[in-house]
């Protein structure tokens, strides 16, 4: 029976854990959108917690797809975590340096899970409140020696455009889409060259940034099971999210897991290939939609 890591854990927690050779393995999880110009291995280099590895999202996926950071196969995950000196028996932390607390972050929490690692936390509030407690940073590489990481993935936890497109009728799963209001709407523009803003007919609006609070921390768990409810998500019944390219949508799982809703499902091409393949009608937007 694999051992279940809590999905949060402070950084008080981390600090003591570091102290204690081998008991974590931290991995910056740092990713931004490409029209912010940050440079997240970059900024790793110059500043991380001690110890930490880099976890590249868009390294560790799928580079046969058009799609950005598509999950990759198996033995590709292995490979690029066994790399990181992670076996099955390693509690992995990740943080992300976002300004918001958490961006990307909960995308590796995620993709852990979902090759079959439950041995993985979250460093609630990132990056950023780590600094602002004044605990060490650091800007040394650490290699360690590679080892075997056997990944097993769970398909019932990702969901592909068939999917999403038969759950227009079936509607046996609730979608949840994390883009900011305004995106979904059709109101604001994408942030990708060539996708208009707009949703997925049915789907319900809850921001990633709605789960946090102002200092970057995830909302206590009654608090997000009040979310989820005022937005009428039945935690009780499937849930499905997505986001731009399935990023901050894992903010929303993450979230969910904490309310004891532990199996959400991911559609893995989110807004950026739906826009691309559904036919207008399914393009809901109060701006300019999509037009043949």
């Amino acid at each position: 029976m694999a051992v279940q890591a809590r999905a949060l854990v402070t950084s008080k927690w981390l600090a003591e854990s570091l102290q204690i050779p081998g008991k974590v393995r931290v991995l910056d999880s740092s990713w931004h959108l490409p029209k912010l110009q940050r440079h997240a291995r970059r900024d790793f280099k110059k500043r991380h917690i001690p110890g930490a590895g880099f976890f590249d999202i868009d390294q560790c996926c799928d580079k046969t797809s058009p799609l950005d950071h598509m999950l990759p196969s198996e033995a590709v995950f292995a490979d690029y975590v066994g790399d990181l000196g992670i076996d099955g028996d390693t509690h992995v932390v990740v943080y992300d340096a976002s300004d918001c607390g958490a961006f990307s972050a909960p995308r590796a929490w995620w993709m852990f899970r979902v090759f079959g690692h439950s041995r993985v936390s979250l460093l609630n509030g990132g990056l950023k409140n780590w600094v602002l407690e004044q605990r060490p940073v650091s800007n040394q590489p650490v290699r360690p020696a590679p080892v075997e990481f056997k990944a097993q993935l769970n398909r019932s936890w990702i969901k592909n455009y068939e999917d999403l497109l038969d759950n227009l009728d079936t509607r046996e799963f609730q979608v949840v889409d994390a883009r900011p209001a305004g995106r979904f709407r059709g109101l604001d523009p994408e942030p990708r060259d060539n996708t208009e803003p707009g949703h997925i007919p049915g789907a319900i609006n809850m921001p990633f940034s709605t789960f946090l609070s102002k200092s970057g921390h995830f909302l206590p768990a009654e608090q997000l099971q009040a979310l989820f409810s005022r937005a009428g998500v039945d935690l009780s019944r499937p849930v499905c999210v997505l986001c731009g390219s399935a990023v901050t949508a894992c903010v929303v799982a993450l979230a969910a897991h904490e309310c004891g809703h532990a199996t959400v499902s991911v559609y893995d091409g989110s807004w950026s290939e739906w826009y691309t393949r559904a036919v207008p009608e399914h393009v809901i937007s109060e701006g300019r939609g999509k037009h043949l």
